[in-house]
């Protein structure tokens, strides 16, 4: 069966281009191309694309990316954890390096611009400094990072996470993917053994600053009619787990006064979770996305429900707060229906916010390109969310059509895609080139 895409991909981005934006050594046709490239790797019958963190297609498309930055001139390496890194020297290789990157794994029949926009465009800058001639004064490189969606094993930013040392060898191996396949193993397939997953932990001074460019997979920047923006933060997310235990009985002979039915009880609780964001924070968010019902019969009153409840804000105060009512509204109502309730924080991760200092040359650069310097907050988790726990982190978001993401309709205009190669290469011309350390910086971000 052929998977064709009814029209290439690069033949819709080009569709509407506008020429003018091939300037400063940005090519609109090299970029529309080599996004197109990738979505080959893994394409769906849907048209989407399939590139399991650890597969032989995620491996593929770094290949591919790998090769792009060689013939631009940089190094690459590969670290215990399969992340892939292009280098390109500094006039002074003893200063810090400046990181700019993403993933190019993606979930399952999902979209051709999640993560591996953020790669290309990272790829891009070095071409856009070699037509200009620039040799920039930091060394910089682009990271192409392992498994950072997480739909394979249920637990993102591996490659991220292996990099600042998140992840123990113990929870590693624990991990199973919807085959029953465990982590070991399949990372062994791929050469790359889990007791050796430690060796990818970095010494984190050797990084100046990391700037990610990510799609804003929502509709913020589509409704502010703005391309581009800057992201202000991103959100913390606290992850629980929920089971509500009544008692299982016959549909037709237990009478409805006599029943305690976990099922009822737990859409009560999921309703009123759904009303509680916005009590506590603008930007807070809680959803349900996993419901198992117990026995799970068509004549049978379910015994047992377990629920998740994934919370999100950019703010930690109110993120902690929704999480406490959440967990005290889900035991009133359990004590209310005289069922019996258990609960489990299963992860959480503090808000990340973006360095002040980075964001201001983020600002300066878009000014110069006459693009208003709107600021919005990621709701979803990036890698820059790890590393920003270590050095400084900023983010660059781009419109995402209609704002679908994780599907195979996701899509960012080429225009929109030029511009954030020139907000980026400015972003980073100036970071690569700055003699002055995060301190400094921010120093001077004070005292303007």
């Amino acid at each position: 069966m052929s998977r064709a895409v009814p029209r290439s991909l690069a033949a819709r981005l080009l569709d509407d281009y506008d020429r003018s934006l091939d300037r400063a050594g940005f090519c609109g046709a090299r970029l529309a191309e080599r996004l197109e490239t990738i979505s080959r790797i893994g394409l769906t019958e849907n048209g989407g694309s399939n590139r399991p963190g650890f597969s032989e297609a995620e491996r593929q498309a770094k290949d591919l990316a790998c090769d792009w930055m060689r013939v631009a001139g940089m190094s690459v390496t590969q670290d215990a954890a399969g992340n892939r890194f292009g280098r390109l020297a500094g006039r002074d290789e003893n200063l810090p390096a400046v990181m700019c990157g993403s993933h190019v794994d993606s979930v399952p029949d999902g979209g051709h611009f999640d993560g591996v926009l953020g790669v290309v465009l990272a790829i891009e800058a070095v071409e856009m400094w070699s037509a200009a001639g620039v040799t920039p004064l930091r060394p910089y490189e682009v990271a192409i990072f392992s498994d950072e969606e997480g739909s394979r094993f249920n637990l993102g930013l591996l490659g991220s996470g292996a990099m600042v040392g998140r992840h123990t060898q113990d929870e590693l191996e624990r991990l199973r993917d919807q085959d029953g396949r465990t982590f070991s193993s399949v990372v062994d397939a791929a050469g790359l053994p889990v007791p050796n997953f430690p060796q990818a932990q970095r010494d984190m001074s050797s990084i100046d600053s990391y700037v990610e460019v990510h799609i804003e997979q929502g509709r913020v920047l589509e409704r502010e009619g703005l391309g581009l923006g800057v992201v202000s933060g991103i959100c913390g997310l606290v992850g629980l787990e929920i089971s509500v235990r009544g008692v299982a009985g016959h549909a037709g002979a237990t009478p409805m006064p006599h029943r305690q039915d976990a099922l009822v009880s737990a859409s009560r609780m999921v309703v009123a979770i759904n009303t509680l964001p916005g009590q506590f924070s603008a930007t807070a968010v809680a959803t349900v996305g996993q419901l198992n019902v117990l026995p799970n019969g068509a004549n049978v009153i379910p015994g047992e429900v377990r629920f998740s409840v994934d919370i999100r804000d950019v703010a930690a105060g109110p993120l902690a707060a929704l999480a406490e009512r959440i967990v005290a509204t889900t035991v009133q109502i359990a004590k209310a229906d005289q069922v019996e309730l258990s609960w489990s924080q299963v992860f959480s991760v503090p808000p990340t916010p973006v360095d002040p200092a980075l964001v201001a040359v983020q600002e300066a650069a878009m000014a110069e390109l006459g693009l208003p310097p709107f600021a919005l907050p990621s709701g979803a988790g990036h890698d820059a969310m790890l590393i920003g726990a270590h050095a400084p982190m900023a983010m660059f978001f781009v419109r995402s059509r209609d704002g679908v993401s994780h599907n195979p309709r996701e899509y960012s205009s080429l225009n929109d895609c030029a511009q954030a190669a020139h907000a980026l290469s400015r972003t980073l011309t100036s970071l690569v080139n700055d003699p002055a350390s995060p301190d400094e910086k921010q120093r001077r971000l004070h005292n303007v």
